[in-house]
Protein backbone atom coordinates (compact mmCIF):
# COMPACT_ATOMS: atom_id res chain seq x y z
CA UNK A 1 0.00 0.00 0.00
CA UNK A 2 1.34 3.29 -1.04
CA UNK A 3 1.25 6.05 2.00
CA UNK A 4 0.37 9.54 1.77
CA UNK A 5 2.85 11.61 1.11
CA UNK A 6 3.49 14.36 3.38
CA UNK A 7 2.92 18.24 2.84
CA UNK A 8 5.88 20.33 1.88
CA UNK A 9 7.37 23.55 3.08
CA UNK A 10 9.72 25.92 2.19
CA UNK A 11 10.42 29.09 3.70
CA UNK A 12 12.40 31.67 2.03
CA UNK A 13 14.29 34.06 4.35
CA UNK A 14 14.86 37.96 4.24
CA UNK A 15 16.82 40.06 6.71
CA UNK A 16 18.57 39.15 9.56
CA UNK A 17 20.13 36.31 11.80
CA UNK A 18 17.22 36.39 14.03
CA UNK A 19 15.10 35.74 11.05
CA UNK A 20 17.01 32.79 10.17
CA UNK A 21 16.59 31.68 13.56
CA UNK A 22 12.95 32.22 13.48
CA UNK A 23 12.95 30.21 9.83
CA UNK A 24 14.34 27.14 11.42
CA UNK A 25 12.08 27.40 14.61
CA UNK A 26 9.10 27.24 11.64
CA UNK A 27 10.60 24.33 10.11
CA UNK A 28 10.69 22.57 13.27
CA UNK A 29 6.96 23.72 14.41
CA UNK A 30 5.71 22.48 11.12
CA UNK A 31 8.30 19.39 10.70
CA UNK A 32 6.26 18.31 14.12
CA UNK A 33 3.12 19.03 12.26
CA UNK A 34 3.77 16.44 9.31
CA UNK A 35 5.64 18.49 7.29
CA UNK A 36 8.84 17.88 5.05
CA UNK A 37 10.84 20.91 4.29
CA UNK A 38 11.75 21.18 0.56
CA UNK A 39 14.87 23.43 -1.00
CA UNK A 40 13.11 25.06 -3.90
CA UNK A 41 9.15 26.56 -3.89
CA UNK A 42 8.27 24.83 -7.00
CA UNK A 43 5.02 23.06 -6.43
CA UNK A 44 5.57 23.56 -2.50
CA UNK A 45 2.28 22.83 -0.46
CA UNK A 46 3.04 25.98 2.05
CA UNK A 47 5.30 28.77 1.01
CA UNK A 48 6.74 31.31 3.25
CA UNK A 49 8.47 34.36 3.14
CA UNK A 50 9.94 35.62 6.43
CA UNK A 51 10.61 39.19 5.84
CA UNK A 52 12.37 41.89 7.28
CA UNK A 53 11.59 45.39 7.68
CA UNK A 54 14.75 47.56 8.66
CA UNK A 55 14.68 49.27 5.47
CA UNK A 56 12.29 49.93 2.58
CA UNK A 57 14.36 48.41 0.02
CA UNK A 58 13.51 45.24 1.98
CA UNK A 59 10.07 45.62 1.94
CA UNK A 60 10.26 46.62 -1.76
CA UNK A 61 12.55 43.46 -2.57
CA UNK A 62 9.43 41.24 -1.09
CA UNK A 63 6.83 42.49 -2.92
CA UNK A 64 8.37 41.68 -5.82
CA UNK A 65 9.16 38.22 -4.61
CA UNK A 66 6.38 37.70 -4.09
CA UNK A 67 4.45 38.29 -7.54
CA UNK A 68 7.16 36.28 -8.87
CA UNK A 69 6.35 33.00 -6.34
CA UNK A 70 2.78 32.72 -7.91
CA UNK A 71 4.39 30.86 -11.09
CA UNK A 72 5.41 28.39 -8.28
CA UNK A 73 1.78 27.63 -6.77
CA UNK A 74 -0.38 24.57 -7.46
CA UNK A 75 -3.81 25.35 -6.91
CA UNK A 76 -3.97 24.73 -3.62
CA UNK A 77 -0.56 25.96 -2.53
CA UNK A 78 -0.97 28.47 0.27
CA UNK A 79 1.59 31.42 0.22
CA UNK A 80 2.26 33.57 3.74
CA UNK A 81 4.45 36.18 4.91
CA UNK A 82 5.87 36.11 8.05
CA UNK A 83 8.18 38.29 10.10
CA UNK A 84 8.90 41.88 10.97
CA UNK A 85 7.22 43.11 7.68
CA UNK A 86 3.96 41.06 8.63
CA UNK A 87 4.04 42.80 11.47
CA UNK A 88 4.27 45.73 10.20
CA UNK A 89 1.71 46.49 7.67
CA UNK A 90 -0.26 43.00 9.16
CA UNK A 91 -3.77 43.91 7.01
CA UNK A 92 -2.26 45.48 4.18
CA UNK A 93 -0.27 43.04 2.90
CA UNK A 94 -3.52 40.45 2.15
CA UNK A 95 -4.90 43.87 0.11
CA UNK A 96 -1.42 43.97 -1.92
CA UNK A 97 -0.87 40.30 -2.51
CA UNK A 98 -4.65 38.33 -2.99
CA UNK A 99 -2.36 35.50 -3.52
CA UNK A 100 -1.38 35.34 0.21
CA UNK A 101 -3.39 33.72 2.71
CA UNK A 102 -1.14 34.38 6.12
CA UNK A 103 0.74 37.06 7.74
CA UNK A 104 1.97 36.44 10.71
CA UNK A 105 4.40 38.29 12.85
CA UNK A 106 7.56 36.74 15.11
CA UNK A 107 5.19 36.31 17.87
CA UNK A 108 3.02 33.62 16.23
CA UNK A 109 4.88 31.28 14.57
CA UNK A 110 3.24 28.67 17.23
CA UNK A 111 -0.25 29.21 15.19
CA UNK A 112 1.43 28.88 12.06
CA UNK A 113 0.00 24.76 11.74
CA UNK A 114 -3.84 25.82 12.45
CA UNK A 115 -3.54 29.30 10.66
CA UNK A 116 -2.38 27.19 7.46
CA UNK A 117 -5.12 24.30 7.90
CA UNK A 118 -7.76 27.27 8.12
CA UNK A 119 -6.47 28.97 4.88
CA UNK A 120 -7.18 25.60 3.46
CA UNK A 121 -10.50 25.68 4.16
CA UNK A 122 -10.43 29.38 2.38
CA UNK A 123 -9.91 31.48 5.26
CA UNK A 124 -7.23 33.89 4.98
CA UNK A 125 -5.35 34.60 8.96
CA UNK A 126 -3.29 37.55 10.36
CA UNK A 127 -1.71 36.93 13.21
CA UNK A 128 0.53 39.98 14.84
CA UNK A 129 -0.31 39.88 18.45
CA UNK A 130 2.88 39.87 20.81
CA UNK A 131 3.32 37.68 23.52
CA UNK A 132 6.15 38.95 25.99
CA UNK A 133 6.02 35.50 27.16
CA UNK A 134 6.96 33.91 24.17
CA UNK A 135 10.25 31.92 23.21
CA UNK A 136 9.07 29.00 21.55
CA UNK A 137 10.90 26.53 24.44
CA UNK A 138 9.18 23.42 23.32
CA UNK A 139 10.06 24.04 19.61
CA UNK A 140 12.81 22.39 18.57
CA UNK A 141 14.47 24.42 15.38
CA UNK A 142 15.61 22.33 12.33
CA UNK A 143 18.69 23.26 11.74
CA UNK A 144 19.52 24.54 8.46
CA UNK A 145 23.70 25.50 9.16
CA UNK A 146 25.44 22.73 9.64
CA UNK A 147 28.55 24.54 10.93
CA UNK A 148 26.82 27.52 13.34
CA UNK A 149 24.02 27.02 15.12
CA UNK A 150 22.25 30.70 15.69
CA UNK A 151 20.77 30.79 19.59
CA UNK A 152 18.33 33.50 20.18
CA UNK A 153 18.67 34.36 23.66
CA UNK A 154 16.70 37.98 23.72
CA UNK A 155 13.65 38.82 22.01
CA UNK A 156 12.58 42.58 21.07
CA UNK A 157 14.03 45.93 22.32
CA UNK A 158 13.75 48.42 24.76
CA UNK A 159 15.87 51.13 23.02
CA UNK A 160 13.99 53.85 20.78
CA UNK A 161 16.30 54.71 18.13
CA UNK A 162 14.21 57.24 15.77
CA UNK A 163 15.50 55.77 12.79
CA UNK A 164 14.51 52.01 14.17
CA UNK A 165 11.49 50.20 13.38
CA UNK A 166 12.09 46.63 15.42
CA UNK A 167 10.55 48.03 18.68
CA UNK A 168 7.34 48.30 16.84
CA UNK A 169 7.77 44.93 14.92
CA UNK A 170 9.47 42.75 17.73
CA UNK A 171 7.79 44.48 20.72
CA UNK A 172 9.72 44.73 23.92
CA UNK A 173 12.69 43.07 24.92
CA UNK A 174 12.72 40.23 27.32
CA UNK A 175 15.33 37.30 28.06
CA UNK A 176 15.04 33.89 28.00
CA UNK A 177 16.09 31.79 31.24
CA UNK A 178 19.69 31.02 31.11
CA UNK A 179 19.13 27.40 31.99
CA UNK A 180 16.81 27.01 28.88
CA UNK A 181 19.74 28.62 26.74
CA UNK A 182 21.95 26.37 28.15
CA UNK A 183 19.78 23.26 27.61
CA UNK A 184 19.28 24.41 23.68
CA UNK A 185 23.15 24.50 23.40
CA UNK A 186 24.06 21.05 25.00
CA UNK A 187 21.68 19.68 22.13
CA UNK A 188 22.81 21.67 19.46
CA UNK A 189 26.44 20.46 20.14
CA UNK A 190 25.67 16.66 20.28
CA UNK A 191 24.82 16.71 16.81
CA UNK A 192 28.50 18.19 15.81
CA UNK A 193 28.08 21.53 15.51
CA UNK A 194 30.70 23.50 17.54
CA UNK A 195 30.06 27.47 16.91
CA UNK A 196 27.42 29.14 18.91
CA UNK A 197 26.34 32.21 17.87
CA UNK A 198 24.11 33.86 20.47
CA UNK A 199 21.23 36.86 19.63
CA UNK A 200 19.74 39.35 20.60
CA UNK A 201 18.47 42.80 19.44
CA UNK A 202 20.69 44.29 21.93
CA UNK A 203 22.38 40.75 22.86
CA UNK A 204 24.46 42.07 25.71
CA UNK A 205 21.40 43.79 27.85
CA UNK A 206 20.40 40.19 28.66
CA UNK A 207 19.12 39.59 31.81
CA UNK A 208 16.70 36.88 32.70
CA UNK A 209 15.91 38.25 35.98
CA UNK A 210 18.76 36.41 38.08
CA UNK A 211 21.99 36.12 35.41
CA UNK A 212 23.25 38.83 33.05
CA UNK A 213 25.11 38.25 29.47
CA UNK A 214 28.11 38.02 31.25
CA UNK A 215 26.62 35.10 33.63
CA UNK A 216 25.59 33.57 30.13
CA UNK A 217 29.08 33.97 27.85
CA UNK A 218 30.74 31.97 30.92
CA UNK A 219 27.87 29.52 31.10
CA UNK A 220 27.64 28.66 27.47
CA UNK A 221 31.15 28.93 26.87
CA UNK A 222 31.80 26.35 29.73
CA UNK A 223 29.64 23.35 27.64
CA UNK A 224 31.71 20.37 26.17
CA UNK A 225 31.77 20.82 22.50
CA UNK A 226 31.48 24.85 22.32
CA UNK A 227 34.86 25.56 20.70
CA UNK A 228 33.93 28.82 19.27
CA UNK A 229 31.20 31.12 20.66
CA UNK A 230 30.03 34.23 19.02
CA UNK A 231 27.15 37.08 19.82
CA UNK A 232 25.68 39.63 17.90
CA UNK A 233 24.40 42.40 18.16
CA UNK A 234 25.67 44.24 20.98
CA UNK A 235 25.25 47.56 22.34
CA UNK A 236 27.94 50.24 23.09
CA UNK A 237 26.02 51.16 26.39
CA UNK A 238 25.55 47.29 27.59
CA UNK A 239 29.34 46.48 27.41
CA UNK A 240 29.79 46.23 31.40
CA UNK A 241 33.35 45.45 32.70
CA UNK A 242 31.84 42.08 33.51
CA UNK A 243 30.76 41.07 29.96
CA UNK A 244 33.97 42.42 28.98
CA UNK A 245 36.04 40.26 31.42
CA UNK A 246 33.46 37.78 30.18
CA UNK A 247 34.27 37.77 27.26
CA UNK A 248 38.12 38.32 27.70
CA UNK A 249 38.26 35.37 29.86
CA UNK A 250 36.01 32.89 27.90
CA UNK A 251 38.11 30.46 26.40
CA UNK A 252 35.44 30.25 23.42
CA UNK A 253 34.33 33.48 22.97
CA UNK A 254 35.96 34.82 19.48
CA UNK A 255 38.16 37.89 19.07
CA UNK A 256 35.44 39.19 17.22
CA UNK A 257 33.22 41.93 18.28
CA UNK A 258 30.17 43.65 15.78
CA UNK A 259 30.10 46.68 17.40
CA UNK A 260 27.21 48.87 15.94
CA UNK A 261 28.37 53.09 15.82
CA UNK A 262 25.54 53.87 13.19
CA UNK A 263 27.39 57.64 13.53
CA UNK A 264 30.66 59.11 14.52
CA UNK A 265 29.08 62.68 15.31
CA UNK A 266 27.45 63.36 18.81
CA UNK A 267 25.40 65.53 17.58
CA UNK A 268 24.13 62.88 14.92
CA UNK A 269 24.17 60.09 18.03
CA UNK A 270 22.09 62.00 20.28
CA UNK A 271 19.30 62.73 17.49
CA UNK A 272 19.36 59.00 16.29
CA UNK A 273 18.66 58.60 20.32
CA UNK A 274 21.88 55.96 20.51
CA UNK A 275 22.47 56.75 24.36
CA UNK A 276 26.16 57.77 24.02
CA UNK A 277 28.59 60.23 22.35
CA UNK A 278 31.18 59.69 19.80
CA UNK A 279 33.93 59.84 23.03
CA UNK A 280 32.25 57.26 24.92
CA UNK A 281 31.88 54.90 21.93
CA UNK A 282 35.43 55.16 21.27
CA UNK A 283 36.02 54.53 25.47
CA UNK A 284 34.30 51.61 24.89
CA UNK A 285 36.03 50.22 21.60
CA UNK A 286 39.33 51.17 24.04
CA UNK A 287 38.03 49.56 26.79
CA UNK A 288 37.23 46.22 24.53
CA UNK A 289 40.55 46.58 23.28
CA UNK A 290 42.62 46.70 26.16
CA UNK A 291 40.65 43.53 27.57
CA UNK A 292 41.19 41.62 24.25
CA UNK A 293 44.02 42.83 23.05
CA UNK A 294 43.43 40.45 19.36
CA UNK A 295 40.09 41.83 19.00
CA UNK A 296 38.68 43.18 15.19
CA UNK A 297 36.11 45.23 15.39
CA UNK A 298 33.69 45.33 12.54
CA UNK A 299 30.34 47.73 12.51
CA UNK A 300 26.99 49.05 11.15
CA UNK A 301 27.01 52.79 10.13
CA UNK A 302 23.98 54.87 8.32
CA UNK A 303 24.66 58.08 6.02
CA UNK A 304 22.25 60.83 5.22
CA UNK A 305 20.45 60.69 8.51
CA UNK A 306 18.05 63.98 8.79
CA UNK A 307 20.19 66.94 9.68
CA UNK A 308 23.83 65.23 9.22
CA UNK A 309 25.80 67.74 7.66
CA UNK A 310 29.23 67.60 6.10
CA UNK A 311 31.03 68.07 9.23
CA UNK A 312 28.94 65.60 11.32
CA UNK A 313 29.99 63.20 8.15
CA UNK A 314 33.69 63.66 8.14
CA UNK A 315 33.92 63.11 12.23
CA UNK A 316 32.06 59.59 10.73
CA UNK A 317 34.95 59.19 8.64
CA UNK A 318 37.54 59.92 11.26
CA UNK A 319 35.71 57.27 13.68
CA UNK A 320 36.01 55.06 11.57
CA UNK A 321 40.07 55.35 11.63
CA UNK A 322 39.99 55.57 15.39
CA UNK A 323 38.45 52.76 15.79
CA UNK A 324 40.14 50.60 13.61
CA UNK A 325 37.00 49.01 12.23
CA UNK A 326 37.91 46.17 10.10
CA UNK A 327 34.54 45.74 7.66
CA UNK A 328 31.65 48.08 7.98
CA UNK A 329 27.57 47.61 6.74
CA UNK A 330 27.13 50.99 5.51
CA UNK A 331 23.62 52.00 4.39
CA UNK A 332 21.93 55.63 3.45
CA UNK A 333 19.17 56.42 5.77
CA UNK A 334 16.03 54.79 5.15
CA UNK A 335 12.38 56.76 6.55
CA UNK A 336 10.44 54.03 8.14
CA UNK A 337 6.69 54.98 8.64
CA UNK A 338 5.89 55.09 12.43
CA UNK A 339 9.39 55.93 13.65
CA UNK A 340 9.99 59.39 15.47
CA UNK A 341 13.05 60.49 12.18
CA UNK A 342 10.42 60.68 9.76
CA UNK A 343 8.40 63.53 11.81
CA UNK A 344 12.02 65.25 11.59
CA UNK A 345 11.12 69.01 9.54
CA UNK A 346 11.96 68.62 5.48
CA UNK A 347 14.32 70.87 5.35
CA UNK A 348 16.68 68.19 7.18
CA UNK A 349 16.11 65.57 5.08
CA UNK A 350 19.08 65.04 2.89
CA UNK A 351 19.07 64.71 -0.88
CA UNK A 352 19.42 61.15 -2.34
CA UNK A 353 22.60 62.41 -4.21
CA UNK A 354 24.50 64.10 -1.32
CA UNK A 355 23.89 60.73 0.84
CA UNK A 356 24.87 58.75 -2.11
CA UNK A 357 28.05 60.60 -2.72
CA UNK A 358 28.53 60.11 1.12
CA UNK A 359 27.99 56.32 1.28
CA UNK A 360 30.39 56.00 -1.67
CA UNK A 361 33.36 57.96 0.44
CA UNK A 362 32.54 56.05 3.64
CA UNK A 363 32.78 52.40 1.67
CA UNK A 364 36.07 53.44 -0.16
CA UNK A 365 37.63 54.76 3.45
CA UNK A 366 36.20 51.34 5.03
CA UNK A 367 37.93 49.20 2.43
CA UNK A 368 41.15 50.99 2.31
CA UNK A 369 41.54 50.32 6.07
CA UNK A 370 40.90 46.70 5.60
CA UNK A 371 42.93 45.94 2.97
CA UNK A 372 45.85 47.80 4.63
CA UNK A 373 44.43 45.41 7.74
CA UNK A 374 44.87 42.48 5.63
CA UNK A 375 47.67 42.84 3.71
CA UNK A 376 49.45 42.98 6.98
CA UNK A 377 48.03 39.82 8.46
CA UNK A 378 50.10 37.81 4.92
CA UNK A 379 52.30 34.84 6.00
CA UNK A 380 50.00 34.43 9.31
CA UNK A 381 48.83 31.22 10.24
CA UNK A 382 45.90 30.64 11.69
CA UNK A 383 42.74 28.28 12.47
CA UNK A 384 39.99 28.38 10.20
CA UNK A 385 36.91 26.71 10.38
CA UNK A 386 35.69 25.33 6.79
CA UNK A 387 32.06 26.58 6.41
CA UNK A 388 30.81 25.77 2.76
CA UNK A 389 31.95 25.04 -0.76
CA UNK A 390 32.59 28.38 -2.28
CA UNK A 391 30.55 29.80 -5.09
CA UNK A 392 32.78 28.99 -7.84
CA UNK A 393 32.50 25.41 -6.48
CA UNK A 394 36.48 24.77 -6.77
CA UNK A 395 37.31 26.29 -3.24
CA UNK A 396 36.03 26.32 0.18
CA UNK A 397 35.06 29.09 2.13
CA UNK A 398 35.87 29.34 5.92
CA UNK A 399 36.16 31.78 9.05
CA UNK A 400 38.98 32.60 11.12
CA UNK A 401 38.17 33.05 15.04
CA UNK A 402 38.03 36.97 14.30
CA UNK A 403 35.58 36.48 11.38
CA UNK A 404 38.34 36.75 8.31
CA UNK A 405 36.83 35.26 5.20
CA UNK A 406 39.27 32.66 3.71
CA UNK A 407 39.27 30.72 0.36
CA UNK A 408 41.20 27.30 0.42
CA UNK A 409 41.12 24.00 -2.03
CA UNK A 410 39.43 20.96 -0.49
CA UNK A 411 36.92 18.37 -1.09
CA UNK A 412 33.65 18.83 0.36
CA UNK A 413 33.79 16.34 3.09
CA UNK A 414 36.11 19.16 4.71
CA UNK A 415 33.09 20.91 5.65
CA UNK A 416 32.76 21.77 9.33
CA UNK A 417 36.18 20.87 10.52
CA UNK A 418 38.67 23.27 12.15
CA UNK A 419 42.59 23.81 9.98
CA UNK A 420 45.16 25.46 10.37
CA UNK A 421 45.76 27.45 7.52
CA UNK A 422 48.86 30.15 6.44
CA UNK A 423 47.16 33.15 4.92
CA UNK A 424 49.08 33.59 1.20
CA UNK A 425 46.64 36.09 -0.81
CA UNK A 426 44.03 38.57 0.05
CA UNK A 427 41.43 41.01 -3.03
CA UNK A 428 41.60 43.47 -0.03
CA UNK A 429 38.23 41.88 2.23
CA UNK A 430 39.05 38.08 1.53
CA UNK A 431 42.21 35.95 2.06
CA UNK A 432 43.11 32.69 -0.11
CA UNK A 433 45.05 30.50 1.76
CA UNK A 434 47.02 26.85 1.73
CA UNK A 435 46.77 24.36 4.72
CA UNK A 436 49.49 24.08 7.15
CA UNK A 437 50.39 20.51 6.67
CA UNK A 438 52.45 19.86 9.43
CA UNK A 439 49.28 20.41 12.01
CA UNK A 440 46.34 17.35 12.04
CA UNK A 441 42.98 19.04 11.20
CA UNK A 442 40.87 18.71 13.86
CA UNK A 443 37.73 16.87 12.57
CA UNK A 444 34.14 17.73 13.95
CA UNK A 445 30.89 15.00 12.64
CA UNK A 446 28.28 16.44 10.25
CA UNK A 447 25.21 16.81 12.11
CA UNK A 448 22.46 14.13 11.23
CA UNK A 449 20.32 15.13 8.46
CA UNK A 450 17.01 16.70 9.82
Amino acid sequence: MSSTPRPTVYIETYGCQMNVADSELMYGSLAAHGYDAVEAPDGADVILVNTCAIRDHAEQRVIGRLGELRRFMKADSIVGVTGCMAQRLGPKLLEKARHVSLVVGPDGYRALPQLIDNARNGERGIFTTFDLEEHYEDVTPRRTDPVKAWIPVQRGCDYRCTYCIVPHTRGAERSRQLHEVVREVRQVVETGTSEIVLLGQTVNSYNDGTNDFADLLRAVGSIDGVRRLRYTSPHPNDFSDRVIAAHAEVAAACEHVHLPMQSGSTRVLKRMLRRYSREEFLECVDRLRAAIPSLVLTTDIIVGFPGESDEDFEETLTAVTAAGFSEAFTFKFSPRPGTPATRMPPEEMIADDVAGERLQRLIQVVRAQSREQNIALLGARTEVLLERVAKDGELLMGRTRDWKTVLVPGHASLVNSYHMVELTGTTGSTFTGTFVQESAPSRQPLPMAS
